[in-house]
């Protein structure tokens, strides 16, 4: 890399989450990239999604990717429960429920306390990181100046709900599942399971029929097995439940500030606010967040004009959809 970059794993102490449970001495892994100006006002955040690890999504970070390092100053905070942070994969106590809002407060004491950083230029996400966007101009609207929410909602929808049951409803149906999302031993056969259901809901309809899962595969067989079921089996059962369970709860409105009114906690937000869906994305519907525009202050909706479904948004591999946000993106940045 041509440019600066640092990881770490930043110490918390005890964290008391928003459902009353604690993650002991908890821990936030994250990487930088780029330099911190001096005036500390070029900071763009970029939490990770569902299951991914900062490494797997720092493909868009260059001098002429999606995010400009020579630029700004990326942090990238790994999501409680991914892995690196605070999970049950290192944590045997690991809380039921840590949500989006419990991700933002760590996310805000790291700035704080190990950069020295009050105000964010924007917060960056995609999908769940998306979500994590939408809470951090919800809960600090003093604090962050833009966001670009991508293929996200401030509110998990009932449909995706039922979605994030069913991944849940097969982990739990394993043998190896002892309850509470925990498992005596990695439940291969769910997760194979996990990873199929998983590819009929990132990918479209539009997707499968106009056969781009043959590009890179032979067959549908081996597209699944390749690219779907060894993502999975490669994953912690106990991490998946997890993060699912923090997808499910996914709703800006859900805390002490707002009481679960998501008008209030939508037109709270000062923050200019790019909302970027894609057109075919099964989760999080472009009328999720067109219901969503006329409550923002400062707003704009950007559809990704695109047949890759949820991927849209984490284009890696499909150049189309990489140029669209990294126009939309840079547009944003600058205006």
């Amino acid at each position: 890399m041509g440019w600066p970059t640092r990881t770490g794993l930043t110490s918390l102490g005890d964290v008391t989450t928003l459902s009353g449970e604690v993650i002991r001495d908890a821990k936030l892994s994250w990487k930088t990239h780029g330099t911190l100006s001096p005036a500390r006002d070029n900071v763009i955040l970029y939490p990770t999604s569902y299951s991914a690890q900062h490494q797997e999504l720092e493909w868009l970070i260059g001098p002429e990717g999606i995010l400009d390092p020579t630029r700004w100053f990326i942090l990238q905070p790994d999501m409680f429960a991914n892995g690196l942070s605070s999970s049950p994969s290192n944590d045997p106590d690991y809380p039921a429920l840590v949500t989006s809002w419990d991700n933002v407060q760590a996310q805000r004491r790291l700035l704080l306390e190990q950069f020295g950083v009050e105000r964010l230029a924007c917060v960056y996400g995609w999908s769940m990181g998306a979500q994590q966007a939408y809470h951090w101009a919800a809960i600090f609207p003093e604090a962050v100046e833009r966001i670009i929410a991508i293929c996200g909602s401030a509110r998990t929808a009932v449909h995706n709900q039922v979605f994030l049951r069913s991944l849940m409803a097969v982990l739990e149906a394993a043998p190896e599942h002892i309850g509470g999302g925990r498992f005596s031993a990695p439940p291969m056969a769910a997760l194979r399971a996990y990873g199929r259901i998983y590819a009929s809901w990132a990918l479209s309809q539009d997707f499968y029929r106009a056969g781009r899962h043959l590009v890179s595969e032979p067959s549908l067989e081996a597209f699944l097995v390749n690219q779907w079921e060894a993502r999975w089996t490669a994953r912690d059962a106990a991490n998946l439940y997890a993060q699912a369970r923090c997808w499910d709860a996914g709703d800006i409105a859900a805390n002490p500030i707002y009481g679960g009114d998501l008008t209030r906690a939508l037109a709270a937000i000062q923050a200019r606010v790019l909302l970027m869906p894609g057109e075919t994305d099964l989760y999080f519907r472009v009328a999720d967040n067109a219901a969503e525009l006329p409550h923002l202050r400062q707003a704009e909706m950007r559809v990704i004009p695109s047949i890759n479904g949820h991927r849209a948004g984490n284009p890696l591999g499909f150049a189309e959809d990489t140029a669209f946000l990294k126009s939309a993106t840079r547009a944003w940045l600058e205006a």
